[in-house]
């Protein structure tokens, strides 16, 4: 992996000289920029990893380019400020403006090494906790004792001294996130970001945008591919990708290089591919739904994850795991599984895998009152669904036609993403819908498939 890369933008040669001398004897790798045309071509040729920006320059000050970059989007890495007549007014405004620290001239050396070792390291640490969304405590890496799992942790972490694509097959529900983590943070490029990335429904003329970033003159939008540099970008359920973008994302790794939407020059990118399905990829190639280059060029080292049912030896300590989160996160109350429970959940199938165990345990968390979970409870909890409705139970009996049907589809809806694991491919073959129709009747329902799915 690269090295974080830090643009020094001042108008004095000297300075610059200086701070990219002592920049590159810590490892960083530097651009300069002598004034605020070039800053902004820097910027549209690499994205840097943090910006240190003098305040007085010739043609444009740095607080105006700041604004500029804060307006259009473009300071979504961090800015450090400089300035030699700094007033208090000033630096406020730079902060509002979204800098992340101002510092004083003469510059000390050892004060921008610290300020940009922490700019770095916040700037990684907001980009997890986007991916991380509402999770307070992730799962470090994937849970259980048993052969199984301990074997899956070796490989992955086998897997992650070397810089090869990965391909993370599995259960929908069953992990594969989890697994994708823990490959990042056991391989060199720890250090850099970890971009989570669902592409199901991305299309060439829609959301790609958000893939490969674009170009407006000189506002540039930075993609996930150039937001992932130095780290690993996730890309989750890889298989409902369209074709059109399936061939972009492929010449983009093959040349290591990307075209901006509305650019005219490539711009290198340098990121590790880890790509997720719970589909068969190769049968998808066989139907021509998947391009086969891209499927080989992702397919570089295969990762299976296993269900649940194949090491159910570790649902006590996954069930013990979920009760603490949930009880630290969401200041649920604290409920210990009795053994009985335990021993017939070690015996249940599992089909919608750990997302399912989890699920689970905030429910029983959320309406059980003792502090015991006995059998009988879990089998309630688990057999919650009716299987069989009486016509004059149903809701919606009291409203306008349109409105029940609404409110019907749009429980249908969430019952085929939850049994599907999520998977709107699956959803939209189960409920005879295009997948184009699918997404617009779900967004016109106010269906969030994230927060109807959940779990890891």
């Amino acid at each position: 992996m690269s090295a974080p890369y830090i643009l020094v933008v001042d108008d004095e040669p000297d300075i610059r000289e200086i701070v990219r001398e002592i920049l590159e004897d810590e490892g960083y790798q530097v651009g300069l920029a002598e004034n605020a045309a070039a800053a902004r071509e820097s910027r549209r040729a690499r994205r840097p990893d943090a910006t240190l920006l003098d305040i007085w320059m010739p043609d444009t000050d740095g607080i105006t380019l700041l604004k500029e970059w804060s307006e259009s989007g473009e300071n979504d890495t961090p800015i450090i400020m400089m300035s030699g007549h700094g007033t208090v007014e000033t630096a406020v405004e730079a902060t509002r403006l979204g800098a992340y620290d101002f510092i004083e001239k003469p510059l000390s050396m050892a004060k921008l090494l610290l300020t940009v070792k922490h700019a770095l390291e916040s700037a990684r640490l907001k980009h997890e906790n986007i991916g991380l969304k509402r999770q307070a405590q992730p799962e470090a890496e994937p849970i259980g004792r048993s052969a199984v799992m301990q074997a899956l942790r070796q490989q992955v972490r086998r897997i992650g001294q070397h810089d090869a694509a990965v391909l993370v097959t599995g259960e929908p529900g069953s992990g594969r996130q989890v697994v994708a983590r823990y490959l990042h943070a056991n391989s060199a490029r720890a250090v850099g970001p970890f971009v989570d990335v669902g592409v199901a429904g991305m299309t060439w003329d829609g959301s790609a945008v958000e893939l490969f970033g674009s170009e407006d003159g000189s506002r540039v939008h930075y993609g996930w591919l150039e937001q992932a540099s130095g780290g690993t970008l996730f890309l989750n359920d890889i298989a409902d990708m369209d074709l059109a973008t399936q061939a972009r994302l492929l010449g983009a790794l093959q040349q290591r290089a990307l075209l901006r939407l509305g650019a005219k020059e490539p711009v290198q990118i340098d990121v590790r591919i880890v790509a997720a399905t719970s589909r068969n990829l190769g049968e998808e190639v066989a139907a021509r739904r998947f391009r086969e280059d891209l499927y080989y060029h992702l397919n570089v080292v295969p990762l299976q994850v296993p269900a649940l049912r194949e090491h159910a030896e570790d649902v006590p300590e996954l069930l013990e795991f979920y009760v603490n989160q949930f009880a630290v996160q969401d200041k649920l109350p604290y409920r210990r599984f009795a053994m009985a429970a335990q021993n017939y959940l070690r015996q249940y199938s599992w089909p919608g895998n750990v997302r399912e165990l989890k699920n689970l345990v905030q429910r029983l968390l959320i309406l059980g009152t003792e502090d015991e979970i006995d059998q009988e409870e879990v089998e309630t909890a688990l057999g919650a669904m009716p299987r069989k409705t009486v016509p004059g139970q149903l809701p919606g009996f009291d409203m306008p036609l349109r409105e029940a049907r609404d409110l019907f589809e749009k429980a249908y809806l969430e019952h085929l993403l939850q049994v599907s694991g999520g998977n709107v491919s699956k959803v939209a073959q189960r409920a005879g819908l295009e997948r184009t129709h699918l997404y617009r009747k779900l967004r016109a329902l106010g269906v969030d498939t994230k927060k109807v799915t959940g779990g890891p």
